[in-house]
């Protein structure tokens, strides 16, 4: 059972938004989330454990998306009743972070399409920009995966989301996965969003005056991709 101190840190299942869903919050998981936050770990530990959390994100992000019945025969020659998705995947990773989670997309769906969107901050405004997008033709038709592991203010997903409706998919098609968001993101996000789905690792206890989050983990890319 996960201890009372590692509860408290979290936002209570009360205060957050219907379209949200966190991992089950078990001693496992916080302790893969220690190691990943320790400024100590080294890159090796880091990418190992983080891709573990990233591979059970996508397989939760998975059991939110529609399925249909279907029908096959067994090789005992038995007919079953089970069920298969219902529309086609795709993956947009929010660069450069984002990228991390593509593998553990590919390790669960095969031959999935992804695309890549790169938002950064415009330095006159202080608002997210769209620098390079780059998606499947057939986008619109798509279920798609959002990934990014950090959700501090919002901002960057938000402009991911207004992008990916522009070339035609429906909000209540994309599903949001990310490692750690901060309960100010979150509730912006899903205010803008509503019929969005957010499936989240952990939510930390907010921001602090530079908009980092906190207790957090540092910047993700940094730790993932520089050695």
């Amino acid at each position: 059972m996960v201890h009372e101190a590692s509860l408290s840190s979290q936002a209570t299942p009360a205060s957050l938004p219907p379209s949200v869903v966190t991992l089950p919050q078990t001693a496992q998981l916080e302790a893969l989330y220690t190691i990943i936050r320790d400024k100590n770990t080294s890159r090796g530990d880091f990418l190992f454990y983080s891709d573990r959390i990233i591979r059970l994100l996508v397989e939760e992000g998975l059991n939110h998306l529609p399925v249909v019945p279907k029908t096959v025969e067994t090789p005992t020659g038995a007919i079953y009743e089970g069920v298969g998705f219902e529309g086609k995947i795709c993956g947009v990773s929010i660069l450069r972070a984002g990228e991390a989670m593509e593998a553990g997309l590919r390790e669960v769906c095969r031959s999935v399409r992804i695309g890549k969107i790169l938002i950064q901050r415009d330095e006159e405004t202080a608002q997210p920009k769209l620098f390079y997008s780059k998606f499947p033709p057939d986008i619109a038709s798509r279920y798609v995966l959002l990934l990014d592991p950090m959700l501090a203010t919002g901002g960057s997903a938000m402009k991911a989301v207004e992008v990916l409706m522009e070339h035609g998919v429906p909000e209540e098609r994309i599903v949001f996965i990310n490692l750690i968001a901060s309960p100010e993101g979150l509730h912006t996000f899903c205010t803008r969003y509503p019929a969005l789905r957010v499936i989240t690792g952990w939510i930390d206890k907010g921001l602090n005056e530079k908009a980092y989050i906190v207790p957090g983990l540092g910047d993700f890319g940094e730790r993932r991709y520089c050695v």
